[in-house]
């Protein structure tokens, strides 16, 4: 892959510690570039959005979640039978427990990424969750662009190519879980799978209730 590693985009310094370069490596590895644009352009306005919003956080623990958020999607990290979030999560833990860092930065990390597509429930809690979620939602869907300045938007996205991301995101998100379309039940990501696969039929959570093996 051809990418770019700048240091500084937008007034925001990119984590360069051995820490966040060998999460970027695992992304580089198991990813695509598709991938590791959008997980950098996320990273960079959630940042944004930080600072706009005068919110600490965790630089570091933020950018490995930014970078971790979609590797669940990969063959390297998905699983059989478990949510891709769940995945990327359990991956980032494991990466981070490798190295030694204390059970709360896993836990947070793991939080950050596993709720990253839970709308109505991340923007709720710690900041790095709240912001990875924000970061994840303007780059998918726009949520909050009227707050990113033209200078911010230019340099982030000619560093980090968007690439026909509206064409080539939904083809993305379904090769990482087309293979367990059940793990989609009760989030977004059913969205997906009912715009790639024609006549596709949801788990209804009322059919659940109706059905139940309760005799009363």
């Amino acid at each position: 892959m051809s990418l770019q590693h700048p240091k500084t985009i937008a007034g925001i310094t990119i984590p360069d510690s051995s820490l966040a370069k060998a999460a970027t490596d695992l992304l580089l590895t198991h990813g695509t570039e598709f991938l590791y644009n959008h997980s950098l352009r996320v990273y960079l306005f959630a940042t944004l959005n930080a600072t706009r919003q005068h919110i600490a956080h965790d630089a570091e623990l933020l950018y490995i979640s930014s970078v971790f958020h979609d590797l669940g999607l990969t063959k390297q990290y998905s699983s059989a039978d478990l949510r891709f979030e769940v995945d990327g999560a359990n991956a980032a833990r494991d990466f981070l427990r490798s190295y030694g860092l204390p059970d709360k930065s896993l836990q947070l990390v793991w939080d950050t990424i596993a709720l990253h597509t839970s709308i109505g429930i991340a923007e709720h809690k710690e900041a790095e969750v709240a912001l990875l979620y924000s970061g994840v939602g303007l780059d998918v869907m726009g949520e909050g662009y009227e707050h990113l300045s033209t200078e911010h938007r230019e340099a982030i996205i000619t560093a980090f190519p968007r690439t026909d991301f509206k064409k080539n995101i939904i083809p993305t998100f379904f090769s990482g879980f087309a293979h367990k379309t059940d793990t989609t039940f009760g989030n977004i990501k059913a969205d997906v799978c009912a715009f790639m696969i024609p006549n596709f039929e949801r788990k209804n959570f009322c059919d659940c209730i109706l059905h139940s093996p309760w005799h009363e």
